[in-house]
C-alpha cells in the first residue's frame, strides 16, 4: 500500500506543477504582446523626432504635410515663417533644422600654448586649461582663485597647478605662470580666451 500511496502522490504533484505552469505560462504570455508600431508602441522617423525636439527647444517647425521622407527645406522654410533660419539651413541636405551646441564652448578647438618663465598666462570668464608639462603656480587677485575641475577644489593665488588636471578660470585677470625659478617653460592645453603677459 505504501508503494500505491507514493505513485499516486508523484502523479498528483506532477499534475499540479503542470496545471500551475500552464496558468502562470498564459498570464506572463499576456505581458509581453504589445507589438512594435502599434498603438501602445509606434516606430517614429527621425525628422519625426527632429520636430519634436525643435518644438520642445522652442522653435516650433512642423511640416505642412507631415511627410516623413520630406528631406527639403522648402516645405520647411514655408511653415516656419522664419527666414533667418531657412536661410541658414538652405546648404544642409538632409537636415531641416541645425540645433544649438550643447555648451557654449562646444565648438572651441583645444588650443596647445608654450609659457616660458616671466610670462602669465590670463584666462577669460570660462576658459579651461589643462597642464601638461612644467612647473606653474595659481595667479588669482583676492581670496578666490582657479577652480580645479578634476579634484573639485578651489586653488588660491600662489598655490601649485596640479599637471593633468583639468581648471577653470572663474574670473577674468586669472590665470598661471612658471614657478619662479624654474628656467623650463610650461605647455598648457587652453580652450577659450586667453593673453600671454
Amino acid at each position: 500500500m505504501k508503494s500505491y500511496m507514493k505513485v499516486s502522490l508523484a502523479a498528483l504533484t506532477i499534475g499540479a506543477g503542470v496545471w500551475i505552469g500552464s496558468v502562470y505560462s498564459n498570464t506572463a504570455t499576456g505581458a509581453g504582446t504589445i507589438q512594435p508600431g502599434t498603438a501602445d508602441d509606434p516606430v517614429v522617423t527621425k525628422s519625426y523626432v527632429d520636430q519634436q525636439i525643435q518644438k520642445a527647444l522652442g522653435g516650433g517647425i512642423s511640416s505642412g504635410t507631415g511627410n516623413a521622407g520630406n528631406t527639403g527645406n522648402a516645405g520647411n522654410a514655408a511653415s516656419t515663417g522664419n527666414n533667418a533660419s531657412s536661410s541658414a539651413n538652405a546648404g544642409s541636405a538632409g537636415s531641416a533644422t541645425e540645433l544649438p551646441p550643447l555648451a557654449s564652448g562646444a565648438s572651441e578647438a583645444l588650443e596647445i600654448v608654450t609659457v616660458k618663465p616671466g610670462q602669465q598666462l590670463i584666462g577669460s570668464t570660462g576658459t579651461e586649461f589643462v597642464v601638461r608639462s612644467g612647473k606653474a603656480v595659481i595667479i588669482s587677485e583676492g581670496t578666490n582663485g582657479v577652480a580645479d575641475l578634476t579634484d573639485g577644489v578651489d586653488l588660491i593665488n600662489g598655490q601649485a597647478a596640479p599637471m593633468n588636471h583639468l581648471l577653470t578660470i572663474p574670473k577674468e585677470g586669472r590665470g598661471i605662470q612658471v614657478v619662479e625659478g624654474n628656467k623650463y617653460s610650461l605647455t598648457v592645453m587652453v580652450r577659450g580666451g586667453y593673453t600671454l603677459k
